[in-house]
């Protein structure tokens, strides 16, 4: 029988994530202006098309921004750029390893491939912990709160939806998920403060349920 699984949003989840670093940091790194790279790559739709799995591959990615942009943009500089909108929320890492030992764990996040190829660079606290279990929107070829990115991660793993549980800060992924059975928890902040002990009590209750 699968054991239960515990899906994990990264941005704004396990990670603070801020654009509003990001952004400068790719003009930076490329010559471009922020106002440039925003209009023709975020406006025009790109990351949205990779987010849903549009460009298979890391390489394409980066083809397709320079094609977009006019600016070549390596692996490395996107790295950069986004890590420097990232940093660790370390109460939820720690609810991630005590979960870990509880079922399955698995990354459940809107994301393109590159961050999925990126992840042991990005978040390697994480990555350590996922073991692999690195499930973005682009390799499932839809974004959350699509009903079938829920109905494929599920897949993955050969789990019923009343056996997963999603923990996700946008209040539409979370709605996603329970209408398909899934147990789920929005995880919020307020004024810098993240919801942590409210997180491990989802856990808990997740866990112990009746069966």
């Amino acid at each position: 029988m699968a054991s239960d699984v515990y899906f994990f949003d990264c941005d704004k989840t396990l990670y603070t994530y801020d654009f509003r670093k990001r952004l400068p940091a790719l003009a930076a790194l490329t010559g471009a202006s922020e106002y440039h790279l925003a209009r023709t790559w975020w406006v025009g739709g790109h990351e949205d098309a990779a987010n849903a799995g549009e460009y298979r591959s890391t390489a394409e990615y980066l083809e397709v921004w320079q094609a977009v942009t006019g600016v070549p943009l390596t692996l490395e500089q996107w790295q950069e750029s986004r890590g420097a909108a990232m940093a660790p929320i370390q109460g939820s890492l720690d609810a991630l390893r005590r979960a870990a030992t509880l079922g399955t764990v698995s990354l459940l996040s809107n994301n393109p491939i590159p961050f999925r190829d990126s992840l042991p660079v990005l978040a390697p606290e994480a990555a350590e912990i996922l073991a692999g279990n690195d499930l973005v929107s682009a390799v499932l070829g839809a974004e959350k709160p699509e009903r079938r990115i829920y109905t494929r991660a599920l897949g993955v793993f050969g789990v019923s939806p009343e056996n997963a549980i999603l923990f996700d800060d946008s209040a539409e992924n979370v709605a996603g998920a329970r209408d398909l059975g899934m147990h789920a928890f929005q995880f919020t902040e307020t004024d810098g403060v993240y919801d942590v002990e409210g997180l491990n009590a989802a856990i808990d209750a997740f866990a112990t349920r009746e069966r």
